[in-house]
């Protein structure tokens, strides 16, 4: 045990204490031979006696008392490894609501706990009114411009296009901000994870844009290398996959083909037709308010930041392949991957 660490200390302590203990019995069975023997003693006889009838017994007691201590010392502190385990276990199953039994606690230990589930206890409700506060603004926000964008429908000639192309932007940008907000809540207090297959959701992000694909005068394909699942938040895993698709939408020529690839592994990657970005160039868009040369006017700069921030979330890496001209989020790092 490091003398840093409790138990280190209260070991080192009991040590002193019995190492002083054993000095002061020493002597004081040295002064007892001195004092009540009838002839007087020079010390290389105090030497013998005190060797003869002190030391052995008093080597094998200070043997007990290190034995002795060592397992009352790990008896103490067991309940700390043991609620630390529990609070660990508790995260995996169940992210929020995850309080410390300080009632199994030392009493000394009891008002640490306390303050540390007060301090849980103000983490779930901050987490939990930004999850409320992004669906209220995603109806508040939504809704009217659903709306907006019906109305605008009936209008004609290319001041209405212009106009719905600006709501249509307007609406992304919404989507983007909610997003964030429910990451940055689901950074403060874990959610449960549940088990993804990279082709499910390939296909059915490609079956979403397809009419949007046509409309610009594109296509959509799909590959798949290899079967795999990982664990992940399907949400955040389906958005930072639409916002790599969206992008190599608009940076492939009309005419050209944007194919999503599920795999090898639990990996699903982007291949377009554009000219292409490196790994340099792409941590430059993973920061906010950056935007590629081929991104829309009316955008704010939060699509690959957004993926890096739901990628770094799941503890995966987005990467570059500027010659396959291909974006990759790997999540081949994540725990409770299933080949």
């Amino acid at each position: 045990m490091s003398p840093r660490s409790l138990g280190g200390r209260l070991a080192l302590g009991l040590g002193l204490v019995a190492v002083l203990g054993a000095f002061v019995l020493l002597g004081l069975v040295a002064l007892e031979y001195v004092v009540g023997s009838d002839e007087p003693l020079t010390a290389m006889q105090l030497a013998h006696e005190v060797a003869d009838h002190v030391v052995a017994p008093l080597i094998i007691l200070l043997g007990l008392v290190a034995v002795a201590g060592a397992m009352v010392i790990r008896s103490g502190l067991r309940p700390l490894t043991q609620a630390a385990i529990d609070v660990d276990r508790a995260a995996q199953t169940a992210p929020r609501g995850v309080r410390i039994d300080h009632n199994a606690l030392p009493a000394e230990a009891q008002p640490f706990a306390a303050a540390v589930n007060r301090l849980l206890a103000r983490l779930d409700a901050a987490a939990e009114a930004q999850e409320a506060f992004a669906a209220d603004a995603a109806h508040e926000l939504k809704t009217p411009l659903t709306i907006l964008s019906l109305e605008l429908e009936k209008l004609p000639g290319e001041v209405a296009k212009g106009l719905k192309d600006d709501v249509a932007a307007l609406s992304r940008l919404v989507d983007q901000l909610l997003l964030l907000a429910r990451l940055d809540a689901q950074s403060a207090a874990e959610t449960p994870r549940e088990l993804i297959d990279p082709k499910n959701i390939a296909t059915d992000l490609i079956s979403a844009l397809a009419p949007i694909a046509l409309k610009s005068s594109r296509n959509l394909a799909f590959e798949e290398v290899g079967e795999t699942t990982f664990l992940g938040r399907r949400e955040a895993v389906t958005a930072a996959l639409r916002n790599l698709v969206e992008n190599a939408l608009r940076a492939t020529p009309e005419g050209g083909t944007v194919t999503v690839i599920a795999g090898p592994g639990p990996r699903l990657a982007v291949r377009d037709e554009g000219p292409g970005l490196s790994p340099e160039r792409v941590a430059e868009l993973s920061k906010r308010g950056v935007r590629a040369d081929h991104a829309s006017p009316s955008g704010a700069g939060l699509g690959l930041a957004i993926v890096a921030r739901i990628m770094t979330a799941h503890g995966g890496a987005l990467s570059a392949d500027a010659q396959r001209r291909e974006l990759t989020l790997d999540f081949n790092t994540l725990e409770g991957t299933r080949p």
